[in-house]
C-alpha cells in the first residue's frame, strides 16, 4: 500500500510516517521505480503500535525503546514494565502540577469580584515578582484579601 493508504489504515498521518522513517523509528520502506513508498501490513501494524504509544503520551525515545522490546522475542517484561511505570510517574507529577495550577487559579478567581472596578487579584498575582503559589500556599497568602 502507498503512504496515504498506510496513513489511513494506521491512524498516523503521512507526514508523521515520513518523520518516523527519517528518525529510524520505523525502517525505511521499499520504493517503487518511481520513488513511491510501499508499506506492508507489518509496517501498518508497527505504525498502529507507535500511534497507541503516542496516545498514551510516551516520548519518541520511549517509543523507540518499546518498539525495540516489542520486536525482541527474548525481551524481559520487566524492561517494558519499567518504561511504563517511569512514564506513569511522570504523568502523575504532571497531573499534580496541573491540579495545583487549577487550584491556584480557582482561588485567585474566587478573590476577584469580576465587576467593573479595575482592582483584580488575578492580574496582581501575575504581575508579582514572587513565584506563583500553589493553592495551599495561596490560601495563606490571599486568605486575608477576601473578595476585592
Amino acid at each position: 500500500m502507498n503512504i496515504g493508504q498506510a496513513a489511513s489504515a494506521s491512524g498516523v498521518s503521512a507526514k508523521m510516517i515520513r518523520y518516523y522513517e527519517s528518525i529510524g523509528l520505523i525502517p525505511k520502506t521499499i520504493r517503487t521505480e518511481s520513488g513511491y513508498r510501499v508499506y506492508s501490513d507489518h509496517d501498518v501494524h508497527t505504525l498502529r503500535f507507535i500511534r497507541r504509544a503516542r496516545d498514551l503520551g510516551f516520548s519518541v525515545e520511549q517509543i523507540a525503546d518499546l518498539v525495540s522490546l516489542w520486536r525482541d522475542r527474548e525481551r524481559a517484561s520487566k524492561d517494558v514494565k519499567t518504561i511504563a511505570l517511569d512514564h506513569v510517574a511522570v504523568l502523575e507529577r504532571k497531573i499534580r502540577e496541573l491540579q495545583d495550577m487549577a487550584s491556584t487559579l480557582k482561588h485567585l478567581a474566587e478573590n476577584c469580584c469580576g465587576d467593573s472596578r479595575p482592582h483584580c487579584p488575578i492580574l496582581e498575582e501575575l504581575a508579582s515578582e514572587e513565584p506563583l503559589p500553589v493553592h495551599a500556599k495561596a490560601d495563606a497568602k490571599f486568605g486575608a484579601l477576601g473578595k476585592a
